[in-house]
């Protein structure tokens, strides 16, 4: 456990946690990440719709890509600049 980061796990469940983890093979702990990144991107495009609900579905995807792109290649790459629309 990191000091001085807030923690509302309880120290016996955190300890099965890490048991767990360390019990995992590295192609386990790749698909719990890859599944995560997967949560994090419905969420992001779960926001993207309510704040944006006339967005088509390139619109849509631009704006979670903004999320996690630099500007610049974001306009390099799909010209869409975050700066004038917003993410």
């Amino acid at each position: 456990m990191t000091v001085g980061l807030p923690n509302d796990t309880h120290p016996k469940i955190e300890a099965l946690l890490i048991e767990g983890y360390r019990k995992m093979s590295p192609s386990q702990k790749l698909e719990r990440v890859g599944a995560l990144t997967r949560a994090v991107q419905e969420l992001a495009l779960m926001d993207v719709r309510r704040r944006h609900p006339d967005a088509d579905s390139r619109e849509q995807a631009l704006r979670v890509a903004s999320r996690w792109l630099d500007a610049e290649v974001m306009v390099r790459a799909f010209g869409w600049d975050v700066r004038e629309v917003g993410y």
